[in-house]
C-alpha cells in the first residue's frame, strides 16, 4: 500500500512539473499598449464606439484600425489623455459615436416592472438582478450607465439618473493648457515690442 501511494505522489509531482513547465513556455504576452489604453477607457462595455467592449476598441486602437475620438462615456478627457498616451494629435469627439453626457446609473421603476428579463439579458456587466416575473433592481454600485437595459425594456421602468457628485465619486478634470512653441513665444514678443 505505501509504494502504491508513493507511486501516486511520483506521477503527481511528474504531471505537475510537467503543467509547470508549459505554463511557462507556452505563455501568452498581452500588448502592454492595450492594457495601458483599456485602462483610460471607462469600461462601460457600451458598444457606442462600434466594438462589443472596452478591451476590443483598445486593442483596435493599438493597431490603428479605430480613432481615439470614439467613446462617448469616456468624453473629452478620455480622448485627451489617449491622446497624450499614443502621441497623436487631440480630435473633438466623433458626434457620429453619440454625445458626452454625465455619469449616470440605471433605476427601476419597481411599481412597473414586469420581470421580463430583457433587461437582465442586455446588462453587459450584470448589474441587474431578478428572476423572471418578479421584480427586477440595479446594483448600482456595478451599473456602468451604459443604457444598454433601457431599449429593450417593454414596460419602459427603467430610467438613467445622473451620479450626485460626492466625495467619492468626484474625478479630477483632466488639465489642458494651451502649449506654445518658442517660435510663436517669440513672436508674440516682437508683436508686443
Amino acid at each position: 500500500m505505501t509504494s502504491a501511494l508513493l507511486v501516486m505522489v511520483g506521477i503527481a509531482l511528474a504531471l505537475g512539473a510537467a503543467l509547470g513547465a508549459a505554463s511557462v513556455l507556452f505563455r501568452t504576452q498581452g500588448d502592454p499598449l492595450v492594457d495601458k489604453i483599456d485602462a483610460i477607457l471607462p469600461q462601460t462595455q457600451c458598444g457606442q464606439c462600434g466594438y462589443p467592449g472596452c478591451k476590443p476598441y483598445a486593442t483596435a486602437i493599438a493597431g490603428g484600425e479605430a480613432d481615439i475620438n470614439q467613446c462617448p462615456p469616456g468624453g473629452d478627457e478620455g480622448v485627451r489623455k489617449l491622446a497624450d498616451l499614443l502621441g497623436r494629435e487631440y480630435k473633438p469627439l466623433n458626434a457620429e459615436h453619440g454625445v458626452e453626457k454625465p455619469k449616470s446609473v440605471a433605476v427601476i421603476d419597481e411599481a412597473t416592472c414586469i420581470g421580463c428579463t430583457l433587461c437582465i439579458q442586455a446588462c453587459p456587466v450584470d448589474a441587474i438582478v431578478g428572476a423572471a416575473k418578479q421584480m427586477h433592481t440595479i446594483v448600482s454600485d456595478l451599473c456602468t450607465g451604459c443604457e444598454l437595459c433601457v431599449p429593450p425594456c417593454p414596460a419602459d421602468c427603467i430610467a438613467m439618473v445622473p451620479v450626485a457628485e460626492t466625495v467619492d465619486t468626484w474625478k479630477w478634470r483632466y488639465p489642458v493648457f494651451e502649449l506654445r512653441t518658442a517660435h510663436a513665444r517669440t513672436q508674440s514678443a516682437e508683436e508686443a515690442a
